[in-house]
């Protein structure tokens, strides 16, 4: 679950089947019963019809509460991260930051880096368009040193400085769900 979207999708699949819950969040669902072998089965039947799946094996999970601790940071936070963020990801997943990352690489194909990188050029992407906040605004925005910086990345991932990026308006954003996926 990334996105309010599939928070609400996930919401209306419990109430079809008459579940109650306590949380909906982010890539965490808390039930208020205990739930019978059949009704997991409906549940995760009806999350697959959503697009959606239910995760039981702990590394899946693992790997689903960081990717939502960074699409949180990068999309859906203003306030910049005062701490290194292997410090900040280690203290809010309880556990060090080299099982994680290593973690993180077998199962995605990818670093964690790499996959904070491609969220934070799409959300630059989102921005230029919004046309809300000029290029410098934006680097200190998405917590870089310089806008030389911002600029370096953001033509290194999308073959574009992000002015031509900007007069060309017409390049496709990539869906949230789907940056930083190998098969996307």
């Amino acid at each position: 679950m990334v996105s309010n979207r599939c928070k609400l999708a996930v919401k209306e699949d419990l109430k079809k089947l008459g579940l109650h819950f306590i949380v909906v969040d982010l890539g965490e669902v808390e039930i208020m019963e205990n739930i019978s072998i059949a009704q997991r089965a409906e549940l995760k039947a009806s999350l697959l019809s959503s697009g959606l799946e239910l995760m039981d094996d702990k590394r899946s999970m693992l790997i689903e509460k960081i990717k939502n601790v960074i699409i949180e940071m990068v999309h859906h936070t203003d306030e910049m991260i005062k701490v290194n963020f292997s410090d900040f990801l280690s203290e809010k997943m309880n556990h060090d930051y080299t099982y994680l990352a290593n973690l993180f690489s077998e199962v995605q194909g990818t670093t964690i880096e790499q996959f904070i990188i491609s969220h934070k050029i799409e959300r630059i992407k989102e921005l230029i368009i919004y046309d809300e906040l000029n290029i410098t605004e934006i680097a200190w925005k998405m917590n870089y040193s310089s806008v030389a910086h911002l600029s370096n990345q953001f033509k290194k991932m999308t073959g574009l400085s992000p002015s031509h990026f900007k007069k060309l308006k017409t390049q496709r954003r990539v869906p949230i769900e789907e940056i930083g996926n190998p098969n996307s």
